[in-house]
């Protein structure tokens, strides 16, 4: 199994960033596979693995996601190509259609069709990364634009490797069409013990496809944190889930909160939306039980994490991508360490 890890330039202390080198750079020598950047309405996803790809040897660079209908598929895959030049081939393309908060709020583009945009964002892209010349008729993307003066052109910049796309996404449908198209699947909201919630919906779209579920690298994991007593780490994770089911998403539309329900936790994701959604937020918090905090990350001690590790492992993931605990680098470093020597040892 392979170890990845997510980072993102915090909002309120922007000054951590020589931190977040450092823990990459040390992830990098302790052999973990590859390292995620987060995109919100914060930090781009893009220019910190730019400066990671000049401080780094070995690991590869994912974009953890460049959010769809942000940037035209063009820019995307002129992008892919830059930091596939850049990094000596170790980027990786995660794409995500993020939700109608983010996409209508803050860019201000309607959040129509968000699969079947993605879906041609990835067609033009590898249309694009080619070498051929893009020509391209879909439902939301057609290339030319008919009418005026273009013409079809090819991307003026040659990647150094093939750039795998990975896809982050949780709906039915979108998984399926994970499973039809992308190199690997970005999972969140995971939880192993109901891990079929996602994995019936990839298998369905690579059969569909004439693939095989194996041909995809299926990322999934949490936080991960080291203690006797779990009981601490576990009330310093609720306020993370009951933000997700809460405030990740409009009242109306919140993936992360239908995944949770489709896991069976219908009622409980629905009362914490409500009452996040009321301001009653510590009530929100206290509603989330145990058992959601200890089968979403990886915490307690060694023996406790290992057996998550493979409780992961047996649900079908192949690289479980954590968020290792800790105060500043060195911290996290010492707790990755540990974790990656769990992992060996399975």
């Amino acid at each position: 199994m392979r170890v990845a890890v997510g980072f993102g330039i915090p909002y309120d202390r922007p000054g951590r960033w020589k931190d977040t080198v450092d823990f990459v750079v040390q992830a990098d020598r302790l052999g973990v596979d590859s390292v995620w950047s987060a995109e919100a309405w914060g930090s781009d996803a893009v220019t910190p693995l730019a400066y990671l790809a000049s401080r780094t040897e070995r690991i590869k660079l994912g974009s953890g996601i460049i959010q769809t209908g942000t940037r035209t598929p063009a820019l995307v895959a002129m992008t892919s190509a830059t930091l596939q030049l850049l990094s000596g081939g170790r980027f990786l393309l995660g794409l995500g259609t993020s939700g109608p908060q983010v996409i209508e709020g803050w860019h201000g583009v309607s959040f129509d069709a968000p699969v079947t945009r993605m879906r041609e964002i990835v067609e033009i892209v590898r249309l694009a990364l080619s070498g051929e010349r893009v020509t391209y008729r879909g439902h939301v993307y057609e290339l030319p634009l008919p009418g005026g003066e273009g013409k079809a052109l090819r991307l003026g910049l040659s990647a150094a490797a093939p750039v795998p796309i990975y896809l982050a996404t949780l709906g039915p449908r979108s998984l399926v069409l994970t499973g039809a198209i992308a190199d690997g699947w970005l999972g969140t909201s995971f939880m192993p013990e109901h891990a079929e919630v996602f994995i019936t919906h990839l298998r369905r779209g690579a059969e569909q496809a004439g693939r095989s579920l194996s041909d995809l690298d299926l990322h999934a994991g949490g936080v991960v944190a080291f203690a006797d007593d779990p009981s601490g780490l576990i009330a310093a994770r609720r306020p993370g889930i009951a933000f997700t089911l809460g405030a990740m998403g409009s009242a109306k539309t919140n993936f992360y909160n239908d995944a949770f329900s489709r896991a069976g936790y219908d009622e409980l994701a629905k009362r914490v939306q409500s009452f996040w959604i009321e301001g009653r937020r510590e009530e929100a918090t206290a509603l989330i039980p145990d058992e959601i905090v200890l089968q979403t990350n990886l915490l307690g001690t060694d023996a406790m994490v290992a057996e998550r590790i493979a409780a992961y492992q047996k649900a079908g993931i192949t690289t479980i991508r954590i968020a290792p605990e800790g105060a500043n680098s060195s911290e996290r470093i010492a707790t990755l360490e540990r974790f990656m020597g769990l992992v060996d040892g399975l």
